[in-house]
């Protein structure tokens, strides 16, 4: 029996996201399950083969028709072996997910870091339109990142390199959950965004972000956008600034990596034109030209399916060389 289906396997913090894929990476079903973290996330592989299994039978889909399962996980691994060393956001540290996986279905696992997975799918069907070289930078929460080199993920020798929200931009900056100070991701994620704005309502309580805050009990990066869209020159200012630490990260990581294309994703990424821009001016402004004109900043297309389908180009990718 031909093998045409993927399961593609997403795990975040809240959420883990799952989806039987063709093997053109069209979607046939997609669903999330919540991520229990409780017990060190000792259930999550459990969850996630239990959800497959139900939803299988429900489709009528055997585990004839299931080519592999493709993972992508938060933190540090060994993609060649599908173990997590440590997945801080979930609890896990020492994790044998492949194989635990893998012996409980019966089917081959393979497993990437979730930025890495999103970079994959982002190049197979969104924005990337596989490319050899390519970068992806994620502005959410937190600011993740993921490198294709010579059309092959850039893992490094432990699983570290495209860890692009650790960028030191300023060495005296703002503490970061790492341990370090001033890394990409204290500015340019979401919380990022807010710790800025916050530092605006602290100093000036009668600005536009103190009001949006007395009005609404918080303060989010969707406001800043929003106020800077009205005139607000707070906002304005941090969407700048914030835009120049952008792109002056991107330049330095396109002097190392030469790629035909730059992707900003996340959820920070909906902003659209309105943060690209900027990015695309400080990314010029830093860049040697011949660099900058061979590489095209754009917003990533996929969204939240970015990870199940890199997840299952992942599987497509590893048994074509079966």
């Amino acid at each position: 029996m031909n093998k045409t289906v993927i399961v593609g396997v997403d795990i975040g913090g809240t959420t883990v996201k799952i989806g039987f894929l063709q093997n053109s990476g069209d979607i046939i079903e997609k669903w999330e399950i919540p991520t229990n973290t409780a017990n060190s996330g000792l259930s999550i592989v459990d969850d996630i083969w239990d959800a497959i299994s139900q939803k299988a039978m429900a489709l009528s889909i055997s585990q004839a028709h299931i080519l592999g399962i493709g993972v992508g996980a938060p933190g540090f691994i060994d993609s060649k072996t599908g173990y997590v060393y440590e997945a801080v956001n979930i609890g896990w540290k020492d994790v044998e997910l492949a194989e635990q996986l893998s012996s409980k279905s019966g089917l081959p696992v393979f497993v990437e870091n979730d930025a890495n997975i999103a970079v994959l799918g982002e190049n197979w069907l969104g924005a990337g339109k596989n490319s050899e070289d390519v970068i992806a930078i994620t502005l959410g929460t937190g600011v993740g990142g993921g490198i294709i080199a010579g059309g092959k993920i850039l893992n490094g020798v432990n699983g570290t390199a495209g860890e692009i929200g650790h960028i030191t931009v300023d060495p005296n900056g703002y503490s970061c959950n790492c341990g370090r100070k001033g890394c990409l991701e204290t500015l340019a994620s979401a919380t990022g965004f807010v710790r800025q704005a916050m530092n605006i309502i602290d100093t000036n309580t009668s600005s536009k972000l103190a009001e949006r805050y007395r009005k609404n009990g918080t303060v989010t990066a969707k406001d800043i956008f929003e106020l800077a869209q009205q005139g607000d020159m707070d906002s304005r200012g941090i969407i700048t600034h914030t835009a120049e630490v952008i792109g002056l990260a991107i330049s330095n990581l396109t002097m190392t990596l030469n790629p035909s294309k730059v992707l900003v994703g996340g959820g920070v990424s909906k902003a659209g034109d309105q943060l690209l821009e900027p990015i695309k001016q400080a990314f010029k402004k830093y860049a040697l030209p011949r660099t900058f004109e061979a590489c095209e900043v754009r917003i990533a297309e996929l969204g939240n399916d970015a990870g199940i389908i890199g997840a299952a180009s992942l599987v497509k990718n590893h048994t074509a060389k079966m």
